[in-house]
């Protein structure tokens, strides 16, 4: 646990980012989760996944915007993504997930506003393609200005995904909330490092949270996204599907790029609908930080490079 907060501390300080990205061998931990930084990687790693029955979410990596103009440019690489998206004519098997505070949510004047003015017309051009967007949740701090852009967007875009993170108090309520038809969730623990005012801190409470939220979604008439790596929660999920009669097609599995790809295509050879959680881009800093918190594994990975590598 403390190391945990000491990498998600770490995800927001410049002197150390900077320190990180220049370090040769980081780049060839980064490759593990990240396929690249420009779109025809991005894209590289839609046709191999694709090919292996593997569905997507794209996320172009940026967040916590501190200008309008920096916001705009976000929506314009999101915009290009979902052009080059459409040759591959995968329609919703090839989606796109977004960060709100890379739209401009946190801009001190009206960042709620310039969000949703800055989303819209990614949804827009989603919609266009046959496909959708899936709002990422981020710190406690955005949940109330994430949900209402949800509420906004699905009015024309119903299709329109969230993310809900198991960790916090409240997602057991958001969770009843979004249980609805047409509603498409994806249920994750939470990467982010909260007070426990507002969230679980212990791995067993977390646990114990992320199975209630689950029942409720997977006996709700939604869409359930089951954000996780962990065998015992995908085979719950299983068990929950079947319980409640659910088809494959109403629910999947979603797990991060480079994280346990053996078992992403043994699942979806068997039946189950896979997504796999596709990042790319030069600001991948704060995510591969997020993604070292959550697994001691992914730390001893990172400095076994650095020692033989640098």
């Amino acid at each position: 646990m403390l190391l945990s907060k000491a990498l998600l501390a770490a995800a927001r300080r410049p002197a150390l980012r900077a320190a990180v990205v220049r370090t040769p061998a980081t780049r060839a931990v980064v490759d593990r989760f990240v396929p690249g930084e420009s779109l025809d990687d991005a894209v590289a790693a839609v046709r191999a996944l694709s090919a292996q029955g593997v569905a997507v979410t794209l996320d172009h990596l940026g967040e916590d915007v501190t200008d309008r103009a920096q916001a705009v440019r976000s929506r314009d690489a999101y915009l290009a993504l979902l052009d080059a998206l459409a040759p591959l004519a995968l329609g919703p098997a090839a989606e796109v997930s977004v960060k709100l505070s890379a739209f401009g949510q946190a801009l001190p004047d009206g960042g709620h506003d310039v969000a949703l003015e800055l989303v819209r017309p990614v949804a827009e051009a989603a919609t266009a393609a046959g496909t959708t967007v899936t709002l990422d949740m981020e710190d406690h701090r955005t949940v109330d200005s994430t949900l209402a852009v949800l509420t906004d967007l699905r009015k024309e875009h119903p299709g329109t995904g969230a993310v809900l993170q198991a960790m916090l108090h409240r997602t057991e309520e958001d969770a009843k909330a979004l249980a609805v038809a047409g509603s498409r969730v994806r249920l994750v623990k939470g990467a982010y490092d909260e007070p426990d005012t507002v969230a679980y801190r212990r791995k067993k409470d977390v646990d114990a949270a992320y199975a209630r939220c689950l029942e409720l979604l997977m006996a709700g008439p939604g869409y359930p996204m089951v954000g996780s790596h962990d065998p015992a929660i995908i085979t719950r999920a299983h068990e929950l599907a079947a319980q409640h009669s659910r088809a494959a097609d109403s629910w999947e599995v979603q797990m991060l790029y480079g994280i346990r790809p053996d078992e992403q295509r043994r699942l979806a050879a068997a039946g189950t609908t896979v997504r796999a959680y596709v990042p790319y881009g030069a600001d991948w800093y704060g995510y591969f930080m997020r993604r070292l918190a959550e697994r001691p594994a992914n730390v001893t990975f990172f400095l076994r490079s650095l020692v033989t590598r640098s």
